[in-house]
């Protein structure tokens, strides 16, 4: 093992966004009109946190590979960070998508090269060790340990330059709660996100006009064209090619019309949790267990405002760059959450007069999040060709809604807040320090405003057949040749943002596809973030 990687404040802020290969090896399918054969030895459909990073490592490792994105490219000096015009461009239905249950829950994707990691907040959490523990007694995936996956976290983290955010760039938004929690002797500490050079825009979600994000559509993505691997944008999977019972390759729909064939032996689908298992099931693979579209969390989330005596400016610095693990082991995390004024303006549960005033007094509101590591579970199916969601919170994820959010609310009075909004319908708006109406409120699922960020689980891996759509080496049963790498393969939720536990197994799963061993030279990082999370949840009525 080499010397260790830096992780503190100079690796954070120094050097410069995107890798820039010797070509761009870009394909539009908006010129693909009439029919196109290519031959690839792996297709890779989808470009996000599981498409890219298997597409580099096959690519560097001597295989010739095509990548399949529906989305669009964009350059970095393209992306305008500003809400009303990204959420149009960047998101799939303009982050419209949303859950059919009790409650409704928007469950916001990215649609674009780089996937998700185009659009999300870029923090970067290891599997924390008893969620991998819980894989090997619940799934009996006996290969997921520490020290089986460490190498390949490594790995991803190097190339992700992930690093902790310094102080100075954290912002007063993250200042506040800080400040907050420590008062209440609240355990806590800043993020650790994938930049290089970030000078806290505040955008993230928005597409980040700096290129310091090192989402995975200017990192790995880049590295894949240099090793010589092709993306096709505008460019929609319609059907595998199965042959013996193995795959021979994707026929494709083109955004003009044509069609686009891939003939070759390796077919990677990651196309994420919502939308992979739509595409098996049109394919008639992977419903041996059952379980294929079912078994979806998407760690609900919510987010608490409020107003203080001093200029607070959210949007000046990281967006979600701190923090609280107390309630971490309850399966509760707070983190920072914060935009531009118009994502205040768009997400804050008020109408009327009273959201005039809260606008008006925008810089002086502090907004910071509720995350639930759900037991609840919902399943996704496709209906049209898109995904309908059916996903009911259940009375336990509500209780910890309760706790986590009457732990912010304590930590916002004890920085020094003055008002409090919390998004629970019928709760007013909190003042002077009370807590009576969130104590006193009969909590029920309808009353919450959510919304979800990580779905997981749909395609999950697992050892036994009869509870699993993959195998240990995310390898879809019952053909040879189609591997899953997205968000579908996590088997539960992980009570931390997923997206580099996701790159870490498609690293994994190339290596073994490549038949190399582990990238053991990887160096170690200085520090990495380590929640206080000692036990992993599922459903009561999982089975053992």
């Amino acid at each position: 093992m080499s010397a260790r990687r830096p992780t503190g404040a100079a690796a954070y802020r120094s050097g410069t966004g995107t890798f820039h290969p010797p070509e761009r090896r870009l394909c539009d399918g908006g010129d693909i009109g009439t029919r196109r054969e290519i031959r690839a030895d792996a297709c890779v459909i989808g470009s996000g946190a599981g498409g890219a990073p298997v597409a580099k490592e096959l690519a560097e490792g001597g295989m010739r590979v095509v990548i399949l994105e529906e989305g669009d490219w964009w350059e970095t000096d393209e992306l305008r960070a500003r809400p009303r015009d990204s959420m149009a461009r960047l998101y799939r239905d303009a982050g419209q998508i949303a859950t059919i249950g009790n409650p409704p829950i928007v469950l916001p994707m990215g649609r674009a090269v780089g996937g998700t990691t185009l659009v999300n907040s870029g923090t970067c959490f290891r599997t924390p060790a008893p969620v991998l523990e819980l894989w090997r007694r619940r799934f009996g995936l006996e290969a997921f340990t520490e020290e089986e996956l460490d190498p390949y976290f490594r790995r991803v983290e190097r190339i992700l330059n992930v690093a902790q955010v310094p102080a100075e760039l954290a912002g007063r938004n993250a200042e506040v709660v800080r400040r907050g929690a420590d008062a209440l002797g609240l355990s806590g500490d800043y993020l650790y996100r994938n930049v290089r050079g970030c000078v806290g825009s505040g955008v993230c979600a928005y597409g980040c006009p700096t290129g310091a994000k090192q989402h995975v559509g200017i990192t790995y993505v880049p590295q894949a064209w240099a090793a010589g691997a092709t993306t096709y944008t505008g460019v929609r999977a319609q059907r595998l090619e199965l042959r013996a019972g193995r795959v021979v390759g994707v026929r494709a729909r083109t955004r003009s019309g044509g069609e686009l064939r891939v003939r070759c032996d390796q077919v990677i689908v990651a196309c994420g949790a919502l939308l992979t298992p739509g595409f098996l099931a049109r394919q008639r693979l992977g419903a041996g267990s059952g379980q294929l579209g079912r078994n979806l969390s998407i760690h609900p989330a919510t987010a608490v405002r409020a107003s203080f005596d001093e200029r607070i400016d959210m949007w000046d610095g990281v967006p979600q760059s701190y923090y609280v693990d107390a309630l971490a082991d309850q399966g509760v995390m707070l983190e920072g959450i914060a935009g531009p004024p118009d994502h205040l303006a768009m997400s804050t549960p008020r109408v009327g007069a009273e959201h005039r005033d809260l606008m008006l007094d925008a810089r002086q509101v502090s907004m910071f999040g509720v995350m639930v590591s759900d037991v609840s579970r919902g399943r996704v199916r496709s209906v049209l060709g898109r995904p309908q969601v059916r996903y009911d919170l259940v009375a336990e994820d509500v209780a910890r809604f309760k706790l986590g959010l009457e732990l912010l609310t304590d930590i916002y009075w004890a920085a020094g807040a003055r008002e409090v909004i919390v998004p629970v319908r019928g709760m007013p708006t909190l003042r002077g320090g009370d807590c009576a109406p969130l104590r006193e409120h009969r909590w029920q699922a309808a009353d919450l405003s959510l919304m979800g960020f990580h779905p997981l689980g749909t395609a999950r891996a697992g050892a036994d057949a009869r509870r699993a759509v993959l195998d240990q080496d995310l390898a879809v049963r019952g053909v040879a040749g189609l591997h899953v790498s997205d968000a579908s393969a996590v088997p539960s939720s992980l009570g931390v943002n997923p997206q580099i536990t996701i790159m870490a197994l498609a690293t994994r799963l190339a290596f073994h596809l490549l038949g190399v061993a582990a990238p053991t030279h990887e160096p170690e990082p200085e520090h990495m973030a380590r929640p206080r999370i000692s036990s992993a949840h599922l459903p009561a009525g999982e089975p053992v």
